[in-house]
């Protein structure tokens, strides 16, 4: 049997460029059948570009990244004590991404990363945890394995003629 040894680490400036570098490998294969190409890019630089990661973590947002035996394969970002209308909380935590390459699918380390966020969500006493996932994406699934549920679906103007076609899922703690 092959064991690997997970763990996960803050993301420091290389973390950073880590994670930039995990998400172009990640984000064509996982969105392919979901979105365009164009918006794949768009939102990739969005979200992934040097400059966009740091200025997250400015904001507050803890960026990970997910290595086996050493080798990174994935990353996590959460927001601690965040408020949104759509739920009425303003003590829980959010998932802005979790990925893990496709190669590790079904070997534990997206199990792995979401115990992670979990027990640091419970760390921060946090009353629950909340994501977006595009209505598409097979990774509801994973989510409501982990107790999360749908809250509401929501589309989001990202620019440039894009929306994310989201549902909001929850997963409380009390």
């Amino acid at each position: 049997m092959n064991t690997r040894k997970w763990s996960v680490q803050l993301a420091d400036e290389a973390g950073i460029a880590t994670l930039n570098k995990l998400a172009h490998i990640i984000w064509p294969i996982t969105f392919k059948d979901i979105l365009k190409p164009a918006q794949i890019s768009y939102m990739l630089e969005l979200m992934y570009s040097i400059d966009s990661l740091k200025q997250q973590q400015e904001q507050g947002c803890k960026l990970y990244i997910l290595s086996a035996d050493d080798e990174p394969i994935g990353y996590l970002s959460l927001e601690h004590e965040t408020g949104t209308s759509g739920l009425q909380k303003t003590d829980l935590t959010k998932v802005h991404k979790i990925y893990v390459l496709p190669a590790y699918h079904g070997t534990g380390a997206g199990r792995f990363l979401m115990d992670f966020a979990l027990d640091e969500a419970r760390r921060y006493k946090s009353s629950g945890v909340f994501l977006n996932v595009n209505r598409y994406n097979k990774a509801t699934g994973f989510y409501e394995h982990y107790g999360f549920n749908i809250a509401y679906s929501e589309d989001i103007n990202i620019g440039d003629g894009y929306l994310m076609e989201d549902y909001v899922m929850y997963h409380p703690f009390i």
